[in-house]
């Protein structure tokens, strides 16, 4: 089974299945990961699904695109790893993703 883990500013980590096509905010939310909100559905339009990628999987998950840039730029907790996980498409070769959910959202 592929997976991803989300791990909270304390330390928690939540091991969930990496489904395939979704987006990783809807992957947080169909297992109820603390601190993913996702207030907007997913439209890239508030930040509440912002996650740090571990900085070895930052290249094999890609950059952030302009749209995710702006909304990126208000979260307070921002780090050059950032993404908005409503606007990461799920991928098999993420076996073993980490990513870190902000303090402020949690």
């Amino acid at each position: 089974m592929t997976v991803v883990t989300f791990v909270s500013h304390e330390g928690e980590k939540h091991v969930v299945p990496l489904e395939e096509g979704q987006s990783l905010m809807r992957i947080a939310v169909n297992n109820a990961v603390p601190g993913i909100d996702a207030d907007c559905g997913g439209e890239a339009a508030c930040g509440t699904c912002h996650v740090i990628v571990d900085p070895q999987w930052s290249e094999q998950v890609g950059l952030s695109g302009a749209s995710e840039e702006e909304m990126l730029a208000i979260c307070p907790e921002r780090l050059p790893t950032s993404r908005l996980s409503c606007q990461m498409t799920a991928s098999a070769d993420w076996d073993g993703l980490v990513v870190q959910v902000p303090e402020f959202q949690m």
